[in-house]
């Protein structure tokens, strides 16, 4: 018997449509996620309300986790190599001379010379001085700032696995009774016990994207319903060409507890932009099947991309070519 392959949908300004949506369900994608990173927990409500409307059912919320986040930005700042720049951890008006990070993190644990990378374009700053109240950084790598990049520091940070607002978020939730939750930045066993105080038995998705869950996957498994790999995050942590290798290993491991493992990040990303995707995407996609994972996840995709339903439609496809191939 053939396993059903689940393809999961993140929802966004492209997608948050009755018309889409409705396509994306007739296409028969398994869950609907919703990204705190970039979702107002005052909009959440309204947004959970129209899903159940319009009979939406499997919807997931996703927290924020464990992750350092850029404030809002009216508008994209280029910040050139060499130029000095102050971060702070508390709302500041981002400018090319200031900067803010969310949530609150202590800055002694930030070391001098130490890096942070900023979003996926290259951004990079080196810690210079460390005064009271920020820090101030030279830009060793020119890039733009945006709202709501995930920021990445070299020095370990301690951070609560749960944001103010994830935790908000999932009391919404369980009010309308949402039985599906991802993890983000899962570091451990007790981070997953931490959410379970607040989901219960409900269905959770743990997600590989540190390489603490690394070390840590066999007891974060355990307190797991399945896993997810954000290949994205990850490579932050591991270079990308073992990206592949640990997807393999993880895939592996997944198998041999007969637990469901799920895999982001870059699946289609042409395909935010253009109607096709590359060659190079179709073959990860098959590579990525035949692992044996139990479901493939769309992100930009699906929440900004130009357009959300032939992005499932082709995933679909993908997944019927490669059951095909099977028989």
């Amino acid at each position: 018997m053939k396993k059903k392959i689940k393809i999961i949908c993140t929802l966004g300004p492209a997608s948050y449509k009755k018309k889409i949506i409705l396509s994306l369900k007739k296409l028969g994608v398994s869950i609907f996620r919703i990204n705190l990173s970039h979702t107002s927990i005052n909009n959440l409500p309204k947004i959970i309300k129209f899903l159940k409307k319009i009979k939406l059912k499997n919807i997931c919320i996703d927290t924020e986790g464990a992750q350092i986040r850029t404030l809002k930005v009216n508008k994209k700042i280029f910040f050139k190599k060499n130029q000095i720049v102050k971060i702070f951890n508390k709302k500041v008006l981002n400018s090319n001379k200031k900067i803010a990070f969310y949530p609150n993190f202590q800055f002694s644990q930030i070391r001098l010379n130490s890096k942070i990378f900023v979003g996926f374009d290259d951004l990079k700053f080196l810690i210079i001085k460390k005064k009271t109240d920020h820090l101030v950084a030279k830009v060793i790598s020119s890039g733009y700032l945006d709202s709501n990049k995930g920021v990445h520091f070299t020095s370990k940070l301690s951070l609560p696995p749960l944001t103010a607002k994830d935790i908000k978020a999932v009391k919404i939730a369980k009010k309308f009774n949402i039985k599906y939750f991802a993890m983000s930045f899962v570091n451990n066993s007790n981070d997953v016990k931490e959410i379970r105080k607040l989901i219960g038995n409900d269905f959770l998705i743990s997600k590989i994207e540190t390489l603490n869950a690394l070390k840590n996957l066999k007891n974060i498994s355990k307190t797991s319903d399945a896993l997810l790999i954000d290949r994205g995050d990850l490579s932050r942590y591991i270079s990308i060409e073992k990206i592949p290798i640990i997807q393999e290993d993880i895939s592996i491991f997944a198998k041999s507890k007969n637990k469901p493992l799920y895999v982001a990040t870059n699946l289609l990303e042409t395909m935010v932009k253009d109607n096709l995707p590359s060659r190079a995407e179709s073959h990860d996609i098959y590579s990525t099947l035949k692992q044996g994972v139990s479901g493939l996840v769309l992100a930009a995709e699906t929440a900004i991309g130009k357009d959300p339903v032939n992005c499932a439609k082709f995933l679909k496809n993908c997944i019927k070519v490669f059951n095909n191939k099977q028989k």
